[in-house]
């Protein structure tokens, strides 16, 4: 029997996962995908809110902040990159800069660093503001993150440390057993955290009719190349209305930037198809930010958010259903309040309900390695030990065919094109998989000892990985 069930591996039930597996517990992460980080975790903003913005007493607000403040230190223990960028909130008229000073006090209840620059002050640093922008907010504890890194990153050091991960296992029924549950006729568990993002409602509802609703909203981005001019070296925002905070214009970790997105009730909670969106998104970014280059665009994709008509998150075990604890409705800022989030649930809600202990001994994850991040020499270094790393497979993103089959051979390694993709970036460049996706599915091929019809972009199958004991290792 395990103690602990957690399904959904996006960004909060990995760093869930994470926590957990620092204690003697025996822990399981369930995922109906064949990666982690397939839902809201794979296709967002990609930042790192301060926490200006959430209405006062809601728990967007207190997760928010608190995360905001972990996520520079979670980030360094994973080794995995943070960029501790800035934003600017930028007001194009009279009523939008009184909406700024409102923010403003909230950045001052809340101990947010904040400083109040003029339209003329803000493009010094922007140049490409547009010049109807007459004041920004300025807010230097905005970051960004690669989330889907940190996911598996979070994921991998909880596998080295015995907790054990499912992929491709979609949970079709939940029964109360005596004093556990029992997942699909077969996994008995004491405690259930339910993680599942846009299906949260599903899953609790084949125990009881769900207090909370999910809906999903779409949102649309843009991708624009890497060109070598920075279009905007800060998160850009409007002045946040009723539906979000609006179009932004945000620097990668790698280099890119992201124009996007709109936010669009749904039905379809899988539907992540671009369209008339992505017109919405064109038309708005141009009120703040000038000299777009569009036809550097290389690739637009659409982000689903689990919302729930509660205008909340739900964080907390279930007033019936004892052991079954809820974290849903986990939409923006969900990403920034995921590590605070992660904490709270483990600290304060698992491990009370246990005789347990932290480990004595535990174990830290390799990092990616990243030979575009590596200085000559230890480029050289490595490429001695292993000529691999000399063998050059994507051109756009330089990428070797010794990472390729790093992240194919590590712990908890990609077992499809798009996992090799997320973990090492080979076909996010301007050719989106042109001329090394072939090669990608070769590499496959071979690493896996599969034939080469069985190598999946993303799709169903059946993998299983069980954590290792530490001795093993």
């Amino acid at each position: 029997m395990k103690d602990v069930t957690i399904i959904g591996a996006g960004i909060t039930g990995a760093l869930i996962a994470h926590e957990l597996s620092k204690y003697e517990l025996d822990v399981l992460v369930l995922e109906k995908d064949s990666d982690a980080a397939n839902g809201a975790t794979g296709a967002n903003s990609a930042m790192v809110h301060s926490g200006h913005d959430p209405k006062p007493g809601t728990l967007k607000c207190r997760y928010n902040l608190e995360g905001n403040r972990m996520f520079p230190d979670l980030c360094k223990e994973l080794q995995v990159a943070y960029d501790p960028v800035g934003a600017f909130v930028v007001a194009t008229s009279i009523e939008e800069e009184e909406k700024l000073e409102v923010l403003k006090n909230q950045c001052i209840e809340r101990n947010v660093p904040y400083e109040i620059l003029s339209g003329d002050k803000a493009r010094e640093e922007e140049p490409n503001l547009s010049d109807d922008v007459s004041m920004a907010l300025s807010l230097p504890t905005t970051g960004i993150i690669t989330p889907w890194e940190v996911t598996f990153a979070a994921l991998e050091e909880a596998y080295i440390n015995s907790t054990e991960v499912r992929f491709d296992y979609e949970v079709k029924n939940i029964e109360r057993k005596d004093d556990c549950f029992l997942i699909n006729n077969e996994i008995e568990t004491k405690v259930i955290i339910n993680c599942a993002g846009a299906h949260c409602d599903d899953i609790t509802n084949m125990l009881r009719v769900s207090p909370y609703k999910v809906e999903t909203k779409k949102g649309e981005y843009y991708i624009l190349d890497h060109t070598g001019q920075q279009l905007v070296r800060h998160v850009i925002y409007p002045v946040p209305t009723s539906k979000g905070k609006g179009v932004l214009a945000v620097p990668t970790v790698h280099h890119n930037v992201l124009i996007g997105p709109n936010s669009d009730f749904i039905e379809d909670k899988d539907d992540s198809s671009t369209g008339e969106g992505l017109d919405y998104v064109k038309r708005e970014i141009n009120k703040t930010i000038k000299n777009i280059p569009f036809n550097k665009m290389i690739h637009t994709f659409a982000g689903l958010r689990p919302h729930i008509d509660l205008n909340d998150f739900y964080i907390k075990e279930d007033d019936e259903i004892r052991n079954f604890i809820h974290v849903a409705g986990i939409e923006s800022p969900g990403l920034s309040a995921s590590p605070a989030i992660a904490k709270d649930v483990v600290e304060n809600i698992v491990i009370p309900k246990f005789d347990t202990h932290k480990k004595d001994k535990y174990d830290r994850r390799r990092p990616f390695i990243k030979m575009n991040e590596m200085s000559l020499e230890e480029r050289r270094k490595l490429i001695e030990e292993n000529p691999d790393f000399g063998k050059l497979v994507c051109r756009c993103e330089k990428i070797s065919l010794g990472e390729i089959k790093d992240v194919i051979n590590r712990p908890l390694g990609a077992k499809t094109i798009k996992g090799v993709k997320m973990r090492c970036r080979p076909g996010m460049g301007r050719c989106q998989g042109g001329f090394c996706e072939p090669e990608v599915v070769r590499i496959l091929q071979k690493e896996l000892d599969q034939d080469y019809k069985d190598i999946r972009m993303n799709n169903k199958g059946s993998e299983v990985f069980v954590g290792k004991a530490r001795e093993e290792l």
